[in-house]
């Protein structure tokens, strides 16, 4: 049964409430409850499953993890952040990882190594990355994923490769559905609900048939519950992808996240980067750039991809724009919740499929933008 477009003008913006947690994530359960299901405990039970059977995050040593990456070899070094270095490694099962190996003298510390195995051992979805073990040799800290093969979704945006085909229209929706499932599965079945705070482009990961699902979860936050309106703390995250009102008074709500799905958005109909210092001034922060065009309908074909070539349904761009929108309201009481974006953007991805198995797909001639044409 197809779901039915939500009317924006028509959303329900309730706020839910927040409740201020500690930081030391230690102490706290978590309760994950999937649809259907009661909730999880420290053993990793929860929601809906991923792969891995049970969904326990295993120990390992130092040197299974050494071994499967060739002594963290230079040539499998598939990724650098403010956490450190990714390795894609062979374990001994044969099964290929991800390996997160944590720069202790970064920005981010144990504290936010203790929130990552946390939460990914008791939050569980198909959105989610799963979390297959961990290392704490010593004063090693090192976490195990599931291999992604594509890479992130900024991977497939900004600055490709000669050769490498940019991302189609119907793939940019699905990947941003996913990505709203996600967030919808923290901030609706997880209890007591999770602020992920650090949705961006890099934080997507796909699988081989561009299936996304969030990662590094080391800035997390339990959120929403009791009589509380926000989680007060120190402000953290990707310049670009913060929330005005969290930016400037460190007090965080779910809909801090709703405005960095926004970003998201932004990015995949317009390709750029939520900030970018190699552009003008006036052009460097994609927010600011994008709103005089989300002011004219007119203007909202003038802001997408050029890597798109015109291939895309405009009444489709008119609906995720219209979204997008709603998501980087300045005011956060205006922004939508999290199921109303699900539920919008799961009626683009069936329309897309739909034409797509009709044969038109995005490159249908009655709904295609051509350029020559304005």
């Amino acid at each position: 049964m197809k779901k039915r477009m939500v009317c924006f003008s028509c959303m329900s913006f309730n706020r839910k409430d927040v409740r201020d947690y500690d930081d030391d994530m230690a102490s706290r359960s978590i309760k994950s409850s999937g649809k259907g299901r009661k909730g999880g405990s420290l053993r990793g039970k929860g929601g809906e499953s991923n792969n891995q059977k049970g969904n326990v995050a295993r120990s390992f040593t130092f040197k299974e993890l050494a071994l499967a990456t060739q002594n963290f070899r230079e040539t499998n070094l598939i990724g650098e952040g403010g956490f450190g270095s990714v390795y894609k490694g062979r374990l001994e099962s044969g099964l290929i990882v991800a390996i997160k190996q944590l720069n202790l003298d970064g920005l981010q510390g144990n504290q936010e190594f203790i929130v990552e195995v946390l939460m990914l051992s008791l939050l569980h979805h198909k959105n989610l990355v799963n979390l297959i073990g961990y290392c704490t040799d010593g004063d090693q800290r090192l976490l195990v994923y599931e291999f992604m093969p594509m890479g992130s979704l900024e991977n497939h945006l900004f600055d490709l490769e000669p050769g490498k085909k940019p991302l189609s229209w119907s793939t940019r929706l699905k990947i941003a559905a996913g990505a709203a499932h996600g967030l919808e599965y923290l901030h609706c079945e997880a209890n007591p609900p999770v602020i992920y705070r650090d949705l961006k482009s890099s934080n997507i990961l796909l699988d081989n048939d561009f299936n996304p699902k969030l990662s590094d979860f080391g800035l997390a936050k339990l959120g929403p519950v009791g009589e509380n309106t926000h989680v007060s703390t120190r402000v953290m995250g990707t310049y670009g992808y913060c929330a005005p009102e969290y930016a400037m008074s460190g007090k965080l709500t779910l809909k801090s996240d709703i405005y960095s799905l926004g970003v998201v958005l932004l990015e995949l109909i317009t390709g750029r980067k939520a900030y970018d210092s190699s552009r003008k001034t006036g052009e460097q922060n994609l927010v600011v750039w994008s709103r005089p065009f989300l002011k004219d309908r007119r203007k909202f074909v003038h802001m997408v991809d050029p890597l798109l070539y015109g291939q895309f349904s405009v009444r489709s761009l008119h609906h995720a724009v219209a979204i997008t929108a709603m998501c980087i309201q300045e005011q956060a009481n205006f922004r939508p919740i999290i199921s109303d974006i699900v539920v919008a953007l799961d009626y683009l991805v069936s329309q897309a499929e739909s034409s797509d198995s009709q044969g038109g797909g995005s490159h249908s001639g009655k709904q295609t933008y051509h350029p020559k044409e304005i």
